[in-house]
């Protein structure tokens, strides 16, 4: 059996719901294990650049693979509007803590108010807007979304 082949066997199980939902178990490892880390410390380093890479491609992938689609459909273009705009938000806290001096209050200050937003903005995700994409796009559309979602955050990693 081919990578390509056990890839393909392993999607037909598989749905761009769940791997997202995976996609947040990581953010959210990663979130805890910095908010363990003290200063300007090469761990927190290390663990906010995991972050920051993990979180963008996640966002990017999940605005073109899924809330594009959402948006195509009036009874879900709302709360996928409200969800793009909360990955802006993050971003712009991102862009807070990468000017920011990691050993200042101010940092672990911002860095928790994003953590307290990610963890919102997951939670809504998987409580509500997994159930519209399903009643909205229905399951055989979110398989075929899967690959559109790992090539697009792919891209975004390299």
């Amino acid at each position: 059996m081919t990578l390509t082949t056990r890839t393909q066997e392993i999607n037909e199980h598989m749905n761009i719901l769940e791997r997202i939902k995976s996609d947040h178990e990581t953010q959210r490892d990663l979130m805890r294990r910095i908010e363990d880390t003290e200063g300007d410390s090469e761990k927190r380093r290390e663990l906010y650049q995991q972050f920051k890479a993990e979180f963008e491609a996640h966002a990017a992938a999940e605005e073109h693979a899924f809330y594009a689609p959402l948006m195509k459909h009036s009874e879900s273009t709302d709360q996928s509007r409200h969800s793009v705009a909360e990955h802006h938000e993050a971003m712009e806290l991102i862009e807070k803590l990468d000017e920011t001096d990691m050993s200042s209050p101010e940092w672990l200050k911002t860095f928790k108010k994003l953590v307290h937003d990610n963890d919102h903005h997951m939670e809504e995700e998987e409580d509500d807007v997994f159930a519209l994409a399903r009643q909205t796009l229905g399951e055989s559309k979110l398989a075929e979304l899967l690959e559109v979602f790992d090539d697009r955050k792919s891209e975004e990693m390299a």
